[in-house]
């Protein structure tokens, strides 16, 4: 009787070594995922299967399907838009080539004057394109303010933000002249994550007017995404001539 008893606790030993050496389920849609988007086969801003799919395609449960998608959600490889669905992340993370600062403090470092001059700071109704980006339903509104950055008077930088109302409900009652969005959103929504596009562009008519050059000059833009432990908090497109900005995060004059 004790050698059945010890034989049937070896057999269990040996089952559970066996689990433990298989990846678990969820591990498994989550490579699925990664996989089809470095092949390219799912480029950015593609629609991945949803968790019913997923369910059925792996023979697991809704809970696992959604552990998955919500795991690569929080790394910044998805995007999750209720009523929309999931997809692929716009953005890919830089945050290695660009450290995320308050420009006024960068200016101050300098030995020089920011001002900044509150251009629009309103309510929009959100788009499709920013349905995803801020992880948002499509019949919500969103915050958006324009913001011109100064430095010893000089127009530096373009900033054009997107705000999750939800998250930041006071924004608008703020006075950008005297804070910067990004000071304020860090004391309110302290940033836990942000994802980087960065790129050389010729600027639009409206931002070549705001920062006083011409349209044949070129610009270094960055599009960020930021989060807080509560969700997406902001989008954000920083515009500069390409002679006063320099990745690490320093503007140069």
């Amino acid at each position: 009787m004790t050698a059945n008893s010890t034989v049937h606790t070896s057999n269990n030993t040996n089952n559970s070594s066996a689990k433990k050496d298989k990846p678990a389920k969820y591990t498994i849609i989550k490579q699925f995922i990664c996989e089809n988007i470095e092949s390219g086969e799912w480029p950015q801003n593609a629609k991945v299967p949803s968790e019913n799919e997923l369910t059925q395609q792996f023979d697991v449960s809704r809970m696992t399907a959604r552990r998955a998608l919500q795991d690569l959600t929080e790394q910044g490889i998805l995007v999750r838009s209720q009523g929309a669905g999931t997809f692929v992340a716009t953005f890919k993370s830089q945050s290695s080539l660009l450290e995320i600062r308050n420009i006024s403090d960068e200016i101050s470092e300098r030995g020089h004057q920011h001002k900044a001059k509150q251009l629009i700071l309103r309510s929009i109704a959100v788009t499709e394109e920013l349905a995803i980006l801020l992880n948002l339903k499509n019949n919500e509104h969103v915050f958006y303010s324009e913001i011109l950055h100064l430095e010893n008077d000089e127009p530096i930088q373009l900033e054009q933000r997107y705000v999750n109302a939800s998250l930041v409900p006071e924004y608008l009652l703020q006075d950008f002249s005297q804070i910067t969005p990004h000071e304020y959103l860090s004391s309110v929504a302290p940033l836990t994550e942000a994802t980087h596009e960065i790129e050389a562009v010729l600027a639009n008519e409206n931002i070549c007017q705001q920062l006083e050059i011409n349209s044949s000059t070129p610009c270094l833009q960055v599009k960020r995404r930021t989060w807080s432990k509560q969700g997406v908090v902001s989008f954000a497109m920083l515009t500069s001539p390409g002679d006063k900005y320099r990745l690490g995060s320093h503007l140069v004059i």
